[in-house]
């Protein structure tokens, strides 16, 4: 009998920290922690619509809260969590056919992942503040 088990050979799993960062895997996490911000975000949504349904005192406060400097800020990054899970949820849509495993698409649909993300949300401010 040998001395060491086959318990004592077998390698440790690795850490975060042993990993070197790629652009999937942070994608991966930001997809995570914006589900969160989402959840979150969607209060702010509620709260609006309850001022709407409470009485114009009320709604005139919470609007000019989301229409000052502190607010819009918050609504920006809302939108672009918004929209970067929704492109995110694409990608996995996708995945889920099968398709697009292959080491460039990945990679690929990574950086269209967060380029259109910014882009679309520059967009709808954009006509935002066009239609407003």
């Amino acid at each position: 009998m040998s001395s060491t088990s086959s318990q004592d050979q077998r390698p440790l799993s690795p850490h975060l920290q042993v990993y070197r960062p790629m652009l999937t895997m942070m994608m991966s996490i930001a997809h995570r922690i914006t589900g969160v911000a989402l959840y979150f975000g969607t209060f702010l949504v509620a709260w609006w619509l309850v001022a709407a349904a409470v009485g114009a005192g009320y709604f005139d406060m919470v609007n000019g809260f989301f229409g000052s400097w502190f607010g819009r800020i918050i609504l920006l990054g809302y939108t672009w969590t918004l929209i970067h899970h929704a492109l995110g949820g694409l990608r996995h849509l996708v995945w889920d056919t099968g398709r697009g495993f292959e080491l460039d698409q990945v990679e690929f649909m990574a950086k269209a992942n967060l380029v259109g993300s910014i882009v679309l949300t520059v967009l709808v401010w954009i006509v935002g503040y066009a239609v407003r």
